[in-house]
This record gives C-alpha cells, structure tokens and sequence, in this order.
C-alpha cells in the first residue's frame, strides 16, 4: 500500500493505518498458524461415523451376550442382564460384577470344554460379534468405573478379530483360534484392580504364531488416569501404526502393527473378578457411547 502526500496529509494519520496493518498482518499469520497446527492433528473432522450407539436401548442388532471362561476368571458371565449385571438406563449401558452371596452353578465353559466351577459372582459381558465389524479405522468408548479401583476388579474395553473361534460361533469362517490372524486382539482399556489403582493398560497382543500363545506386554503400556470420571478410550489405525489415545490424545503407539491385523474386527465390553479377593455389593463400568469411525 502507498499513501501519496498532499497539503492536507497529515502524519499521525499516516501512522495510524501504517499501525493497523500491522495489526491485521499478525492476526493474518496468528490465524494461519493456527489453521497448520489443526491440520497436523488427528481431529474429529477428518472421520466419519460409520457405527454410534448411545445407549437409549440396549439394541441387539448392535451387540449379544458373550458367555465363556477365559483367564481363571472368578466371576460366571450370564446372559439377558440377570441378576442386574447389564443395565441401559438414563442414557448410559452398566456392565457390573455382582456379588450374589450364594453359590451359583454357570454354564460358561473355556476353550477346552471345561465349565467354570461355582461361584458366588456373576457379570456381564456384551460383543458386537456379527452385528458390527470393521476393518482398520477408529474405535473408541467414552466409560467410567464407578467408585474408582478395587482390588481384583478387571474391566475391559476391546476389539477381536470376527473370525475367533469362540463362543458364539455363529458362521462357518469363525474357525481362527487366538491370537493368529483373524482372531487378532488389541485391548484399548484394561484395568487391574490388583496394581496401580490410578492407571489402565492399553496396547496390542503379539501373535506367536500358534494357538493360544500370545505376548501379553511386549506391545502395551501403562497410563494413568481418573478411573471414576468419563474418558474416551481409543485406538486408530494410522498408516502401519496403531495409535492409543486418552481424550484424543496420543498416549502409546505400536509401530509398525496395524497391518499385523488386517480382518474384521468387533468390540467387546466386560467386567470380570480376576483374583479371589472378595468383593461385595457390585462393581460398574458405565458406558456413555461407543463409536466406530473411518478416514474421510
């Protein structure tokens, strides 16, 4: 911009466009530093929706029950709530571990046919296992367990490959035994009540190549976080990488795994009792929405 003099130009007028530009030419390159730094995050606005479930209902086109003996586990999945152990109520789904304070015989067998003995404890375990399955992409829960850590307590958040071969087996090609391709697991949150109280662990299972043999550590790591407050617990595929994020932050990553688990994959939601500490009343993991997403 030029200013031409004449008889009437006076200086202090000159100075004050002279100033305003200024102005406007760092607010240009404020907001343009601004726009590259969002650009070069992995924002909301380069996904898109393809599966939300806010639990109004509890929708069995989205998710099933899921009854199986995993891990010397203490509690006895059961189906259909009882007991009280899946609630949708006020907008949000309770997966609960509940004490019934008497023995109670369960139908939830392992691998190997072996039913799980007596037990005083029953909980809840959903899956979206042919009902919602993706390949690659973006899962993600917003969940809080109520009242914090407890001792023995094992709440997951978690995705497994649609061609595992356990229970339910509901079509021919779910005939992959864990953790080989197709029946891949990366668990998004865990935690053990038994350890740190103010953490989750998150990252992959290593497949070592046979049945039933798989590297529980080597891919994951601890984070801390508020257990009894709301937080969005996710992993993405990012390239070859997969990338585990608290509140859409990058807390852990495994590089060079993504492509380690190319099928279908769907979610799963439980609350076990992992040690024989007791426990009384019931134990809640509240769920406010699960989503899956995919890159625009």
């Amino acid at each position: 911009m030029s200013f031409t003099k004449s008889n009437n130009y006076h200086k202090p007028y000159n100075s004050y466009w002279i100033y305003l530009l200024i102005i406007l030419l760092c607010f240009t390159s404020c907001k343009s530093n601004d726009k590259e730094y969002s650009n070069n995050t992995y924002t909301t606005d380069k996904w898109e929706i393809d599966f939300l479930d806010e639990f109004n209902i509890f929708n069995p086109n989205n998710w099933q029950d899921q009854r199986i003996w995993v891990n010397n586990e203490k509690q006895c999945y059961v189906p259909d709530g009882k007991f009280g152990t899946r609630e949708v109520s006020d907008g949000s789904l309770k997966i609960k571990v509940v004490n019934i304070e008497e023995q109670y015989t369960c139908d939830n067998l392992d691998k190997h046919g072996k039913q799980i003995p007596e037990t005083p404890y029953v909980a809840g375990r959903i899956t979206s296992k042919n009902r919602k399955e993706f390949i690659k992409g973006k899962w993600t829960a917003k969940l809080k367990i109520l009242g914090g850590s407890q001792p023995s307590m094992f709440p997951a958040w978690w995705i497994l490959g649609a061609q595992n071969n356990e229970p339910p087996v509901q079509e021919a090609n779910e005939n992959i035994c864990w953790p080989l391709t197709g029946s891949g697991e990366i668990d998004i949150f865990e935690h053990h009540g038994d350890g740190e109280k103010k953490h989750y662990t998150t990252g992959a299972i290593k497949n070592l190549g046979k049945c039933d043999s798989g590297d529980w550590w080597s891919l994951r790591t601890g984070v801390e976080t508020t257990l009894n407050e709301y937080h969005e617990y996710s992993v993405e595929w990012q390239g070859s990488d997969l990338v585990f994020r608290l509140d859409d932050k990058e807390v852990y990553r495994n590089i060079g795994q993504g492509d380690k688990y190319p099928e279908p994959m769907f979610a799963i939601l439980n609350f076990a009792k992992i040690s024989d500490t007791p426990m009384s009343g019931e134990w809640i993991m509240e769920v406010d929405w699960v989503k899956h997403e995919y890159r625009k």
